[in-house]
């Protein structure tokens, strides 16, 4: 064995049993409540890579969609098309909200998911819930930033997950979520003229 190899084993010798002491102590387990936010692209794409995980494991899962109603999106076809036995998926917007262009009838559709979504937390055969753009929802005041925190710290089973996404996630949901990750806009093909495409944005 070269030097250089030798060199590289032991530092890999030292950096195991740092990590395996580390694991050692990290043995709780917990419902997350996981917020992606950001102006970078990958906020649901995330959230529906954990959906697919979930299928995988055999965990009960379940998606309420806020205001993309009016999409074919291809994670709805495919996960209802494929796997509505797995995974429960709902609907509540009606599109942006610059489409709508009426607040009532947005309001009225974001609290219908608010309340589907509860019933699906709450239900004991569920253990995931993706909640899939409802910071948009929040951030227009759509939904009561307050009454969803609270719900979400109190009244969550212990164990059930909460994925929460879209863009300027408000700073009372990032303050009580275990998980944030934000998507860093570097570059993007829509300032460039480029629309939005299937099986990229949807």
């Amino acid at each position: 064995m070269s030097e250089e190899n030798e060199r590289h084993n032991a530092k890999m010798r030292k950096i195991k049993a740092a990590r395996d002491k580390m694991m050692e102590q990290k043995t709780e387990q917990k419902g997350l409540i996981m917020v992606h936010t950001g102006k970078g692209k990958g906020k649901s794409s995330s959230g529906f890579g954990m959906i697919m995980r979930c299928i995988s494991h055999k965990i009960p899962c379940a998606v309420v969609q806020f205001i993309k109603g009016n999409w074919d999106t291809g994670e709805k076809s495919f996960l209802r098309e494929n796997y509505a036995d797995e995974c429960r998926f709902f609907v509540s917007g009606e599109g942006f909200t610059w489409e709508t262009q009426d607040r009532a009838r947005d309001i009225a559709a974001a609290e219908n998911g608010w309340r589907i979504a509860k019933e699906q937390i709450l239900d004991p055969d569920i253990q995931f819930v993706l909640l899939d753009e409802i910071n948009i929802a929040l951030r227009y005041d759509y939904l009561n930033i307050d009454e969803v925190v609270d719900f979400l710290l109190t009244q969550k089973p212990h164990m059930t997950h909460v994925c929460l996404t879209g863009r300027n996630a408000k700073p009372e949901l990032i303050e009580a979520a275990d998980l944030v990750t934000e998507m860093t806009l570097v570059k993007h093909p829509f300032k460039d003229g480029v629309v939005a495409q299937k099986g990229i944005e949807f």
